[in-house]
């Protein structure tokens, strides 16, 4: 049972969903939502996890916004059409990275990040959402994806519990770099 909560580096991808350039604006707490996004993907690239990014259709909604901090090198960019961000593509990527962990953020949490999780768990992949790391346009919208996402098996969590948690250890590298950005 516990097992779904034990968060290892080693085993973990990042996976941010749809965090694009017209949808950001339209969202009350989307600069917050990148603010966590960064964070993460500066805890993943630490660890050289896997980053998957998607984005649902770009030639509309843009590309991801400039203010996440993406490496072209250490991130694999999606283009989708689905609401849903686990495409064929997408679950081939993840399989040959054998990893089972997906720690997501991403717009918007009761559409695309709440599909995307559905189907992650129907696949036997942990995941785990960073709650302050996601958003909907509305309060009850995002408090319902994420209660949704809970009640799946998904672990709703928060982006420094998840940071630390893949951090493990103080006094290492990797904690004296990332602890800076909490501050």
């Amino acid at each position: 049972m516990l097992t779904k909560y034990n968060l290892k580096h080693e085993d973990a991808v990042l996976m941010v969903i749809d965090i694009q350039e017209k949808l950001v604006p339209t969202m009350k707490y989307g600069h917050d939502v990148v603010k966590s996004t960064n964070i993460l993907i500066e805890t993943a690239e630490a660890f050289d996890m896997p980053i998957i990014v998607t984005e649902q259709y770009p030639k509309g909604l843009g590309k991801t916004v400039e203010k996440v901090h993406l490496d072209e090198d250490k991130t694999k960019v999606f283009e989708k059409m689905s609401f849903c961000g686990l495409t064929p593509e997408v679950e081939e990527y993840l399989r040959s990275t054998y990893r089972k962990s997906v720690i997501i953020t991403g717009m918007e949490t009761h559409i695309c990040v709440y599909q995307t999780v559905r189907d992650l768990l129907s696949k036997g992949y942990y995941v785990f959402v960073a709650k302050d790391g996601v958003c909907s346009r509305t309060k009850e919208n995002y408090r319902n994806g994420l209660a949704l996402m809970s009640e799946m098996g998904a672990v709703v969590s928060n982006t420094e519990t998840l940071m630390f948690d893949l951090l493990k250890l103080s006094g290492t590298p990797e904690f004296k770099k990332l602890s800076k950005l909490i501050k």
